[in-house]
């Protein structure tokens, strides 16, 4: 019935907008109709012949999507005065590899931001894309303020005028810039090699069809994975400098903490978060926890994860020593000489791991015992039968750690066995009187205390057992010390010395250490491998501070120690040396415990929590994830609450949105549970339950 134009039949005009059109259409719906009916009957009035396969309803004031399509409109609260836009899923995002390059890649913005980064990383090549997540880039001023709440960054739009990346010509000498080209296909058909500034190729042509570009390949990717690969298993030697300047360079330890305010929430789609098309996201490594790096499957991750780790360093994200910082670049100028100068003999020729192992183990009970170890200066390693556990003794200096005093360092006789370190004052008394004390050092941590140049060759063992204790431990060479770090490292991980990597990694560990001794010589490169030293592009700026030429004089006589190492191989090297230094895989937030009023730094690794002072940088507090029971987030006074076996710990994160530090808990148990032994298969809904915040 109509009366003055009036439709009295308990329908109404629903505005929808079509973004590819840019056309608004009023459809007659009732509150009865469902989702996917709206949508037919939007196409059927289009008229438009495409493939409307990918598109979906967004919800603009409510910020969400509108994919339930057998939701009615009165049960996803619709009325009269709503207006929806009709828009693709898959949009073009800009993406920041680790390496510093950009890439425009077709991503699918309606799903959680989890499930495109494990698209897009299926489409790159990587494995186990739970150990990435996406990030808006932050600018210099972001280290200044906390940032509770980071809605959209300067930098996440600044290209829009400048348009996709391309090739620049050869022949133009401002080969570093970004040049402006028609919205680019949503794929790439005819890829060519990456070029040395540092960006990727783009296929610029559009094809328009009654104002609809015309329908994409099946493929959710921007070109094939095996075009894309190979260029992501080698990054430019000199980075893109507009990438470049964009690093951040925090100058203490609060401003760290700040580098943390821009991680997605994992369990909202991209359109959620205030992402669009177009925009610019970071794509990194999260979470600190790598699991099976294996060079003839991961060429790509394992290249993304050592340029990650060096940006990291250069920019002093991660602190190290000089030692360290030369011997690093020394890896990472042979590195270089093979991306410019490809050997065809340039294979990772190191035994596999995996099968190494099982073969020692399977040595080990044939022969029903273990080979015998040879005695190594100040220790002694014991070996008995096939029942019997492996045994190191010898002397160190150690001391425990005490707040405002200086470590008073004394000797004692250490026995190691098991997983259990027992301290006696002589060696004399090990058969005449219990031990002074013991340290179980399973669950415990281990970190370097290393100065090669001054043979100081110790390190700390934290120990959670009563509370928090730290204890220090000094050796008297380099052998002693590689003996002990690698007994006590594997002692943490439930394991003995019987374990068949223990032999390995006391070697690695020796040659870590020989590498990083400083002769004083200069070392002249040869011709062919010559190239250009740019000090900043190896070298933190407090190092690259020391002269040009004497910077470069110790990143050759550093790379003397790597001249015959396969590019896999030393990139290897590169993550192991990371991963070995002391302030590895912590991620910092500025937060402030209930009943406090003070700011404090809180320190989230792979295994623990640590309350940190701001002002020295001293742990504080330890807690274990072992002796957790729950972790939550209060939303409505944002709050942060974790349980452990004996206390409960709530505070504020200032320096990031809550649900952040909670993601990194519970990403960081998603990730332990991880084995061998059990189905690899990622399993979204567990990871989603562990970090969505109400556990």
């Amino acid at each position: 019935m109509l009366t003055h134009s009036l439709v009295n039949d308990g329908s109404w005009e629903l505005r929808i907008f079509v973004t590819d059109l840019k056309v608004e259409k009023r459809l007659r719906v009732k509150g009865d109709m469902h989702i996917g009916g709206v949508i037919l009957k939007l196409v059927e009035e289009l008229d438009v012949s495409a493939d409307w396969s990918d598109h979906a309803l967004w919800w603009p004031l409510r910020n969400s999507w509108l994919k339930r399509t057998r939701t009615t409109l009165d049960q996803a609260g619709i009325q009269a005065d709503t207006q929806l836009n009709f828009t693709p899923m898959h949009k073009i995002l800009r993406v920041q590899l680790p390496d510093l390059r950009y890439i425009d890649s077709r991503v699918d913005f309606s799903v959680n931001s989890f499930n495109a980064v494990v698209q897009l990383c299926s489409d790159l090549g990587i494995r186990y894309p739970e150990e990435l997540s996406f990030s808006k880039p932050l600018i210099h001023a972001h280290l200044k303020q906390n940032i509770s709440n980071l809605d959209l960054s300067p930098l996440q739009r600044q290209f829009d005028q400048i348009g996709p990346i391309t090739q620049s010509d050869p022949s133009n000498p401002n080969t570093n810039t970004l040049t402006h080209h028609a919205k680019p296909n949503a794929y790439v058909e005819n890829f060519t090699p990456v070029s040395q500034n540092g960006t990727l190729p783009r296929a610029n042509n559009l094809n328009q069809s009654n104002g609809s570009s015309s329908p994409t390949p099946a493929q959710n990717f921007l070109y094939p994975v095996e075009a894309i690969s190979p260029t992501l298993s080698t990054s430019p030697v000199t980075p893109n400098h507009e990438a470049k300047a964009t690093l951040l360079r925090p100058k203490s330890l609060t401003e760290k903490a700040r580098l943390n305010a821009g991680w997605l929430d994992s369990s909202l789609s991209l359109y959620e978060q205030h992402v669009r098309e177009y925009d610019l996201l970071l794509l990194r490594f999260k979470y600190y926890n790598f699991y099976d790096l294996n060079p003839k499957l991961d060429a790509v991750r394992i290249n993304q994860l050592y340029e990650q780790a060096k940006w990291s360093l250069i920019s002093e994200e991660v602190e190290c020593t000089e030692e360290e910082m030369f011997l690093l670049a020394g890896l990472q100028l042979q590195i270089n000489i093979l991306a410019l100068n490809p050997d065809p003999n340039d294979q990772y020729n190191e035994v596999n791991d995996d099968v190494g192992a099982a073969l020692d183990e399977l040595q080990l009970t044939l022969e029903g015992g273990t080979p015998a170890y040879g005695n190594y200066g100040n220790g002694v390693t014991n070996y008995g039968g096939y029942t019997d556990i492996p045994e190191l003794s010898g002397y160190l200096r150690f001391a425990k750690h005490k707040l405002f005093t200086l470590k008073n360092f004394k000797r004692y006789y250490f026995v190691m066995k098991d997983t259990y370190l027992k301290v006696y004052k002589g060696a004399e008394d090990r058969a005449r009187t219990p031990p002074a004390f013991i340290i179980n050092l399973k669950g415990c941590d281990i970190t370097p205390d290393l100065n090669v140049t001054q043979n100081k060759y110790g390190f700390k063992i934290h120990s959670y057992d009563d509370g928090a204790s730290e204890y220090w431990l000094r050796c008297e060479s380099e052998r002693q010390y590689a003996e002990w770090i690698t007994a006590c490292r594997l002692a943490t991980k439930g394991r003995t010395m019987a374990d068949a990597s223990y032999r390995s990694e006391v070697q690695t560990t020796r040659d870590f250490l020989k590498k990083q001794q400083f002769t004083g010589s200069t070392v002249e490169p040869t011709t062919s491998n010559k190239i250009a030293i740019n000090p900043e592009d190896y070298v933190a700026l407090r190092f690259a501070k020391r002269g040009h030429q004497q910077v470069v004089n110790r990143i050759h006589d550093s790379h003397g120690n790597f001249r015959s190492m396969p590019s896999l191989q030393a990139k290897l090297s590169y993550i192991r040396a990371w991963q070995a230094l002391p302030k590895y895989g912590l991620s910092f937030f500025v937060v402030r415990f209930i009943h406090t009023k003070r700011e404090e730094i809180l320190g989230i690794a792979p295994n623990r929590l640590i309350r940190i002072d701001m002002n020295t940088g001293d742990a504080i507090r330890t807690w274990p994830f072992a002796r957790m029971k729950s972790w939550n987030v209060n939303w409505e006074v944002k709050k942060l609450c974790v349980e452990f076996d004996d206390e409960k710990l709530e505070f504020e994160c200032l320096s990031a949105d809550c649900k952040v530090p909670h993601e990194f808990i519970g990403g960081y148990i998603f990730l332990s549970m991880r084995s061998k032994e059990h189905n690899q298969a990622l399993n979204e809904n567990l990871f989603h339950k562990l970090t969505s915040g109400w556990i």
